[in-house]
């Protein structure tokens, strides 16, 4: 039997490429260790299918609405008496998806210088994960999951895109320095059917907790 709550509350970010698997994952990780989840503003996000056909046009609008809702959210868990696993981190939109979409040229530099100022007053008030779990799998892997789940919004995402976020995770992962991480390789890794590797990360987990 696994030790489901610390005297002190836990605060687990998971974080993750498009298709990783990030809300099965909280979700799955939540029921086994009574823990409180948090996902991610997807289906009520007004803005995701305009991004994925015009992703220059909407960009910004996008960005703002992920990190308002992110940072709201943030601040409820950081005042949860009860363990939290969050389905993707607030810097994820800032060092993942605003920083791509600037690198791609879909944000504008006094868009980009914009984002930038609001996320570093934001982050005066946050308080960091005790450990930020990364879902990790390679862009095929992604690709596939994404069309499996068949979200329609999804249907026109470039396959180029997905690659570049890809590329922008693990340059962000390996620049942490000041934030414990934990990398879960999930290419071979079915949540679902793999149980015993599912209980090790549990295990894994608590343990560096």
């Amino acid at each position: 039997m696994l030790d489901k709550q610390k005297t002190k509350p836990s605060f687990i970010g998971l974080a993750g490429n498009i298709g990783v698997g990030k809300t099965t994952f909280t979700k799955l990780l939540s029921e086994k260790l009574n823990w409180t989840p948090f996902f991610e503003s997807v289906s009520d996000n007004p803005y995701l299918s305009d991004f994925y056909t015009d992703m220059k046009r909407w960009s910004f609008n996008l960005q703002i609405f992920f990190l308002h809702k992110r940072f709201e959210m943030h601040q409820k868990m950081s005042a949860s008496s009860t363990s939290v696993i969050q389905d993707r981190t607030i810097y994820e939109d800032l060092e993942i998806f605003a920083k791509n979409l600037y690198r791609l040229g879909n944000l504008s530099q006094r868009d980009w210088d914009n984002y930038c100022g609001l996320f570093k007053v934001m982050n005066f008030y946050l308080k960091r994960p005790d450990l930020i779990i990364y879902l990790k799998a390679d862009t095929d892997t992604l690709l596939r999951r994404i069309k499996k789940r068949g979200r329609d919004y999804e249907n026109s995402i470039d396959p180029e895109y997905i690659h570049t976020l890809n590329i922008s995770y693990d340059r962000w992962i390996e620049s942490i320095s000041d934030q414990h991480v934990m990398t879960i390789e999930t290419d071979y890794f079915n949540i679902f059917e793999d149980a015993k590797a599912f209980n090790d990360i549990q295990k894994d987990i608590l343990k560096r907790l």
